[in-house]
């Protein structure tokens, strides 16, 4: 039975065990997270959520993106992983098409903030979590997040709750009844995609697993089969429960393809960003159309065809693709905006762009073909699972880092991660 699996895995993996290029692919992605949550602190969603936050008081436990003070750690949860994920430009894992980091790190801090977690143990949970979050993601399948669901919210929640149970000590047992008991809280729908509910979604499945937690570790019983169980999150979810989704739980991470984002719009746009980066592009006016071949389920994640906002662009193919050809940065954030979007020039193209699928690609690769008024043809491609050597993704991670907070900023933060920072100081620096 998957809690039970996943119950051991939890409570039962050796730190000590874990391959040290796992551990520092986990690394890069807190540096990631951090980052990206300091740069989206004043971004709306994160200064709504804080502000309520803040409001409330409440014991000083955990710090948050853009204040300086401690508060509840359910809260700050919620807090940081709505600010992480504002700006959409955090890590994704393509087995499930959830971001994993956000939810679990946003979790793992703020438990680990209020136990006074050293920092190996904070690494060791957070990539515990992770890994559980995306192995349900897996076996909830993807007849769930086509039904709506989002799994940075649903499958988020599971690892959330995975690595405060990990965090607090809990016997498998209790492991268990912390996941059966976030089976039902957790939650996420797709159709609040280019909304500030997306990145929502992100907090509450954080703030979900540090309060399922923190109820355990008060005495509560749930069911603890709520996950997979008659009437459980699966069943009543469109889970699929797809049977090899534990294989080689705890001697192979799956967290090592995590995938990092390099353009700061939704992943699904990031093959056809890719395959155009690495072509010889052609003049805006020799241009005749575009086309673009993807998988199908992006057309309903990524595929908004007119957006009028800088949030909708993130969302769609067109609109990117028309901001690359016409040289705006697509990893700049300010590249984003409403008045991009109402400009002749952009508009214009955009119209010449067509998206249609084929699922014999997979998730991670897309076709492009520019025609041109000439009657010639470019084609180009790729596939976001094409390797990245840890130094590379490391140099590229901080030139992202040091674009969004500073290279100072960014550099002392990564130092700081690299010699496993506490909890408690981790906090700080997000917080300043």
């Amino acid at each position: 039975m998957i809690t039970q699996k996943l119950s051991d895995f939890v409570v039962g993996v050796d730190a000590a065990t874990i391959p040290p290029e796992t551990l520092q692919m986990l690394r890069l992605s807190m540096l990631d997270w951090a980052a990206c949550g300091i740069a989206g602190r004043d971004e709306p969603v994160a200064t709504i959520t804080r502000d309520m936050a803040l409001a409330e008081e409440g014991a000083a436990q955990a710090h948050v993106f853009g204040a300086p003070q401690a508060i509840p750690a359910r809260a700050a949860a919620l807090v940081n992983g709505a600010a992480s994920h504002a700006l959409d430009y955090d890590d994704t894992h393509f087995a499930h098409i959830g971001h994993p980091s956000v939810a679990v790190l946003s979790a793992a801090l703020a438990v680990g903030e209020a136990d006074n977690t050293e920092g190996t143990a904070l690494q060791a949970a957070a990539l515990i979590g992770i890994e559980t979050s995306i192995r349900v993601g897996v076996w909830l399948g993807r007849d769930h997040y086509q039904t709506g669901f989002h799994q940075t919210g649903t499958a988020g929640a599971f690892g959330a709750a995975a690595a405060c149970a990990r965090l607090l000590g809990f016997t498998p047992d209790q492991t268990a009844a912390c996941l059966g008991l976030v089976a039902t809280r957790a939650s996420g729908l797709k159709s609040q995609f280019g909304t500030m509910g997306k990145p929502y979604n992100a907090g509450i499945a954080a703030a979900n697993g540090v309060e399922a937690a923190l109820l355990v570790q008060r005495g509560f019983e749930p069911n603890q089969d709520a996950l997979e169980c008659a009437q459980g999150f699966g069943p009543t979810h469109a889970g699929q429960a797809v049977e090899s989704a534990l294989d080689g739980v705890g001697d192979r991470w799956l967290f090592d393809t995590i995938s990092h984002k390099f353009h700061a719009c939704c992943h699904g746009l990031h093959a056809t960003l890719e395959a155009l980066a690495n072509m010889n592009r052609p003049a805006v006016a020799d241009i005749a159309s575009i086309h673009i071949t993807t998988h199908p389920r992006w057309m309903t994640v990524c595929n908004q065809p007119d957006p009028t906002t800088g949030l909708g662009a993130k969302f769609s193919y067109r609109m990117v693709t028309a901001m690359a050809l016409t040289g705006h940065s697509t990893a700049a954030l300010d590249s984003y905006s409403d008045a991009l979007c109402a400009a002749p020039e952009l508009v214009s193209l955009r119209n010449k762009v067509s998206v249609t699928t084929d699922d014999r690609l997979s998730e991670t690769q897309a076709e492009v073909t520019l025609t041109l008024t000439n009657g010639q043809s470019l084609n180009t491609a790729h596939d976001l699972k094409a390797p990245i050597a840890l130094s590379d993704r490391e140099t590229r991670l901080l030139t992202k880092a040091s674009a969004l907070i500073g290279a100072d900023k960014a550099q002392a933060l990564w130092q700081e991660i690299n010699t496993s920072v506490s909890a408690r100081d981790m906090g700080r620096l997000i917080a300043s």
